[in-house]
């Protein structure tokens, strides 16, 4: 391609990547952070920071820099794989389309204080230019399917799993008359499970696994469970020390589960960025990389520079915007104290966790949703605000169709430009 036309496109990519970046700050990663800063585990500038920072180290250090062009496999390979240079500037066109609707509709939904999810945003508008550009046949309508299961998956698992996770913590520890005690019964067995679950999914889901050759599955379960053990004792006898004080026993316990639940928060910080940021800004380097090499590949190597852009993008759309989304998981949903936000986090990790494993497609804001959903309903279907369930729910179904629509609009203006 020209050089000109090289640097148009490539600072255009960079500039709608940054845009995504940034919408995904102010919904996606909100989103994930909002039960902590909702319960007050986290002031809103702490959970920022630990957002933006963790975002970028989960990317840059043990993220997957290999992420897949063509979102989820949506359209065909056979359709794109084409080295014409006009099929090729097509398929930039479509995959700048398909990214400034995404975040459009991303940017929409955080202004009504809605969480979504950025991935089926992607899916959407891609949708929308590939039915555009080579109609039905192009459509991976398997795929599709299989990614539009986790509508229903996604925040039903997540809900059913925190709602007996609060279950068991009010059961084995507030309802005992010496809940202090209690909690240290059964506080190291569940701050152990969380130590297991995070060290399972971080050496399942990133690189790291293979950086330290601890691949196979049984191995992973090994190097977790002696995590477990020494995570264990050593809370043990940490909260041996902690002493009960009558009518205060209940903040104390808050207490022991708020440092906790700051702790998935990391977790589900790191983990976003080591997976979801990297994929975020994979169509862009896929963009960059047709206009340098004048072919699509089906992989492509993401630059340093793009991934840290990506986690700048993703810190300034959580620090500007970000409490739009907290408001409604982290307060309007259902109250949340300590105890209920460690058992969403907590939840939505599990849940995330054994769906990948399992192949299957699961959405982390459909799911965090659904564990408030399941913590609040623990509490008795009152303790619920149907009518923000209700908007959720309506934000989601159009999610896919308003991105198709927006994508569709967009490629058609953009090949008017730059095809005649």
């Amino acid at each position: 391609m020209d050089t000109n036309l090289v640097l148009i496109i490539g600072g255009a990519a960079t500039a709608v990547g940054f845009y995504m970046a940034w919408s995904i700050g102010s919904n996606d990663v909100a989103n994930s952070m909002a039960t902590s800063v909702g319960s007050k585990a986290l002031t809103f500038k702490q959970a920022v920071v630990i957002a933006g920072l963790l975002n970028v180290l989960g990317a840059v250090l043990v993220g997957s820099h290999v992420a897949q062009t063509v979102k989820s496999d949506i359209i065909k390979e056979k359709v794109i794989s084409n080295t014409n240079p006009e099929i090729l500037m097509i398929i930039i066109l479509g995959f700048l389309a398909s990214l400034l609707a995404a975040a459009l509709w991303i940017t929409l939904s955080t202004w009504k204080e809605m969480p979504i999810s950025t991935t089926h945003s992607v899916v959407g508008a891609i949708v929308g230019f590939g039915l555009i550009q080579w109609g039905t046949n192009c459509i991976n309508w398997n795929e599709l399917g299989f990614i539009a299961s986790s509508w229903v998956l996604s925040p039903v698992v997540g809900c059913i799993i925190a709602f007996f996770v609060f279950k068991i913590i009010v059961r084995f520890i507030f309802s005992k008359e010496e809940p202090v005690k209690s909690a240290r019964i059964v506080g190291p067995f569940i701050i152990g499970s969380t130590a297991f679950l995070i060290v399972f999914a971080l050496f399942s889901k990133t690189r790291l696994s293979e950086m330290t050759g601890v691949t196979q599955t049984f191995q992973i379960i090994l190097v977790s469970t002696i995590v477990f053990i020494i995570v264990s004792t050593i809370s043990l006898f940490l909260l041996r020390n902690i002493k009960a004080k009558g009518l205060e026993d209940y903040n104390t316990v808050e207490k022991i589960f708020g440092k906790l639940q700051i702790i998935t928060a990391c977790y589900v910080a790191f983990s976003h960025g080591a997976n979801d940021v990297a994929n975020a800004i994979g169509p862009v380097a896929g963009i960059i990389g047709i206009a340098n090499e004048g072919a699509l590949g089906l992989t492509t190597e993401i630059p340093i520079w793009l991934l840290a852009l990506g986690g700048l993008g993703i810190a300034i759309g959580c620090l500007t915007w970000g409490r739009r989304v907290m408001r409604t998981v982290g307060g309007k949903i259902t109250s949340l104290n300590h105890t209920r936000g460690f058992s969403v986090e907590f939840s939505a990790a599990t849940t995330v966790l054994f769906a990948s494993k399992l192949g299957m497609p699961i959405s982390t804001s459909h799911t965090v949703v659904g564990a408030v959903i399941g913590v609040g309903l623990a509490r008795g279907l009152a303790a619920v605000d149907m009518s923000v369930i209700r908007k959720i729910v309506t934000s989601w179904l159009l999610t896919v169709p308003v991105a198709a629509i927006t994508s569709a609009l967009i490629f058609i203006g953009l090949k008017t430009v730059f095809i005649s």
